[in-house]
């Protein structure tokens, strides 16, 4: 690892807008979906199928963009990504025909694929191990904003036109991707690191090192895919409540989270660590996924829904900062694969979540609440891997 100095670089603030930018066109979709069906006479499995044809080639891309941020660079896949980003949201708001919108978002899964294993690389590159979680949690925070300012940004943006939001988000990528090219430096990493990387092979995710974070990664994605997606489902039909009042608790379940998040994050890996934090928040999450199934005031129901996010905000980075500790020289590898099977819980999740739901209205939620449980048994044989501070300050 190339000697850091103490603190954030700066530089992290800027490659963190690009996510943001990203995550957030991800969320503009969101509200125009119902316009958009009734201006193209679209079906409401073709609009799952657009956002399931996001997910999928975001996972199948990820192991590949993973080696190539290795092999190729970090500000180079960065650019690219931010690029294929801005096209991808160009063609969504020009597309009057379903096969456009469908190589809009398979664009945007690409996209999505490159820059997040970029970004987790660049900053691991260029932070201590010491000053790592810190920033790690600032990437989350940057993804869950994107995703809570999103649809508030485009329902805004769509009283002007429904298309407006995509057109917005597409010249945000573009000159994210301007500036990344004139701005960004490739960090510098050691000579044997970049010979080392070209032989990453997709096996060693059976290493216990590996397998077990990858087993965590997907569960928890999977539990808060198919938390969110039947979650206002949930709460109007068991609870009554209004798209306001659903809006309102995320809203300010989200907007709390990522504040927690950047204010307690580093500071609660300093104390206890990323396993046992990750440990923690499994365990609980499991107890307050079974109380929201049996909660049924207004303010409780908000207190649990802002635990659980909370929870889940907290693993994420959690892991990501574990594993870039593990990566060595294959940043991009292992980001990859992070990305990867995040992936694959964000497609299995919502549509078990959505077949459950059609047999029961609590189901969905006792099976998250059984494969949190299963993934906390299996988190308790995981082994600490011993990381030595080798970072001296130039």
């Amino acid at each position: 690892m190339v000697a850091q100095r103490s603190g954030l670089n700066k530089v992290i603030y800027f490659v963190l807008i690009n996510l943001f930018i990203v995550f957030l066109g991800m969320g503009l979709i969101i509200p125009v979906m119902p316009t958009l069906m009734r201006e193209m006479s679209l079906e409401g499995s073709t609009m799952g199928y657009l956002v399931a044809a996001f997910a999928f080639a975001q996972l199948l891309i990820s192991p590949i963009a993973g080696k190539w941020v290795d092999s190729i660079g970090r500000k180079k896949i960065i650019v690219i990504g931010m690029f294929i980003f801005g096209v991808s949201e160009m063609l969504f708001g020009l597309g009057q025909d379903v096969k456009v919108l469908y190589i809009s978002r398979i664009l945007g899964g690409i996209s999505a694929a490159f820059i997040m294993p970029a970004v987790t690389a660049f900053v691991a590159d260029v932070t201590s191990l010491r000053d790592r979680p810190k920033a790690m949690g600032y990437v989350a925070a940057a993804i869950s904003a994107g995703f809570i300012i999103g649809p508030g940004i485009g329902g805004f943006l769509a009283e002007y036109g429904t298309r407006l939001p995509f057109f917005v988000a597409a010249a945000l990528g573009l000159i994210g991707g301007v500036f990344s090219l004139v701005i960004l430096k490739e960090p510098e990493r050691e000579r044997e690191e970049k010979e080392g990387v070209a032989k990453p092979r997709f096996r060693k995710v059976l290493e216990p090192i590996y397998l077990i974070p990858m087993i965590i990664i997907l569960v928890s994605s999977f539990g808060l895919a198919a938390f969110e997606t039947v979650y206002s489902l949930f709460v109007d039909h068991k609870y009554g409540f209004t798209p306001k009042d659903i809006a309102l608790i995320i809203t300010v379940s989200g907007v709390l989270g990522i504040i927690f998040q950047v204010l307690t994050f580093d500071r609660l890996v300093g104390k206890i660590g990323e396993i046992r934090l990750i440990q923690i928040c499994i365990g609980v999450s499991t107890i307050f996924i079974f109380a929201m199934i049996k909660v049924s005031a207004y303010w409780s129901i908000l207190l649990v829904t802002f635990v659980i996010f909370l929870l889940f905000d907290l693993m994420r980075p959690a892991l990501t900062t574990y594993l870039s500790k593990i990566a060595g020289n294959e940043q991009g590898f292992v980001g990859g694969l992070n990305s990867t099977f995040t992936s694959i819980g964000n497609i299995i999740g919502p549509s078990i979540a959505g077949i459950l739901f059609d047999v029961h209205i609590d189901y969905p939620y006792v099976l998250a609440m059984f494969i949190l449980a299963i993934s906390f048994v299996i988190s308790l044989f995981w082994k600490e891997q011993k990381i030595v501070f080798k970072e001296t300050v130039k």
